[in-house]
């Protein structure tokens, strides 16, 4: 009885003579991830696609307002009128004075809404670090101490608001521990140094969370090598803990930067609206929705979007933010003449710093 031998499945050749492998999404997955992200992705169009169309609309409407002179009634409707929401942000037509001087309530909020950004990112990051490096170490309480450093986080902002607005009353906290009486809650410098005091007590620890799982993943034995070496503790951050920590690091400050850009919540509920020290973008876009320009209101949410947009653009391509967890791709290998003219690897402060 003649025995069937099964034939090898022959792999289709590249045109250097080699043969490769079949994509492994090449053989029926492709279109079962495909069938499997469908409602997912029909949902995010939903939900997220149809809202921004509708805003891009509503930007080129004004809605009308004053007396119809044809009718003698209250005007209703809206009319096509370009560009001229984007246009107007230009001509200075709504002055106020804040931390920068006089100018146009649109740029004032954006200047807020960016120096905000940028003092609490870094303060938030430092202590993040900070935290991080406390909550790594092997200690009795350790538990208790991660707990107590995670629990602002976990208070809803609304709740944190509320809270430091009375600490920072006339008659509150601050001023009893200062001495002094500071109107944190007007519309003054001060304010603006309470927005970053309260965003920074409560989202620090976001930072320091993020950065722990990073260090976490660092070997004690990298460590151990370069305190053979001779290296310092000052010595090992630097060469090995930030290098290594890095790819967290920069992905946790990408998200505390995009969700600082659109704050809302925590000016809006602590300080108040109509207070140009410290209104932001989307108190400002809100404060316009509520005056029904709709229309000036879709615009400056495009443009808020827009930036937002660009930013995390920043962070992605030029400082390689690594979002969607690709950096374990396995990259070409080299030929063993390049490993042999490489030389032999250096000591372990050396390795770690080429890391990065």
């Amino acid at each position: 009885m003649a025995t069937a031998t099964a034939e090898p499945r022959s792999v289709p050749a590249t045109g250097d003579g080699h043969k490769h492998k079949k994509n492994a999404l090449s053989d029926g997955q492709g279109r079962l991830a495909w069938i499997l992200l469908a409602p997912t992705l029909i949902i995010i169009a939903v939900v997220a696609g149809i809202p921004v169309i509708m805003s891009i609309r509503e930007s080129l409407f004004q809605t009308n307002t004053g007396v119809d002179p044809n009718t003698g009634l209250v005007a209703g409707g809206e009319t096509f009128v370009g560009l001229q929401n984007f246009t107007s942000i230009f001509a200075g037509e709504n002055p106020v004075q804040g931390n920068f001087g006089t100018m146009d309530r649109f740029w004032n909020a954006f200047l807020n809404t960016t120096f905000i950004t940028i003092v609490c990112v870094i303060l938030e990051t430092l202590l993040g670090v900070a935290m991080a490096l406390i909550m790594a170490k092997a200690f009795r309480g350790r538990g208790i101490v991660r707990a107590g450093i995670l629990v602002p986080w976990a208070i809803p902002t609304i709740v944190s608001a509320l809270m430091w607005k009375l600490i920072f009353d006339s008659s509150g906290v601050a001023n009893r521990i200062l001495g002094r009486e500071i109107l944190w809650l007007a519309d003054t410098g001060a304010s603006f140094w309470a927005i970053v005091i309260a965003d920074t007590w409560k989202t620090a620890a976001f930072i320091g969370l993020l950065t722990l799982a990073g260090l976490q993943t660092i070997p004690a034995e990298v460590y151990e090598a370069a305190k053979v070496d001779g290296a310092t503790t000052w010595q090992q951050f630097v060469r090995i803990t930030l290098p290594m920590v890095k790819p967290t690091l920069v992905v946790a400050v990408l998200f505390r930067t995009l969700d600082t850009l659109r704050m809302f919540d925590l000016p809006y509920g602590m300080i108040g609206a109509g207070k140009y020290r410290v209104e932001t973008l989307s108190v400002f876009v809100y404060q316009e929705t509520t005056q029904s320009r709709y229309g000036p209101a879709a615009a400056y949410a495009i443009i808020l979007f827009l930036y937002v947009l660009l930013v995390a653009f920043v962070f992605v391509r030029v400082l390689g933010a690594d979002v969607i967890g690709d950096s374990g791709v396995p990259k070409k290998k080299k030929k063993k003449g390049d490993q042999e003219q490489a030389g032999p690897p250096g000591t372990a402060l050396e390795m770690a710093g080429g890391a990065h």
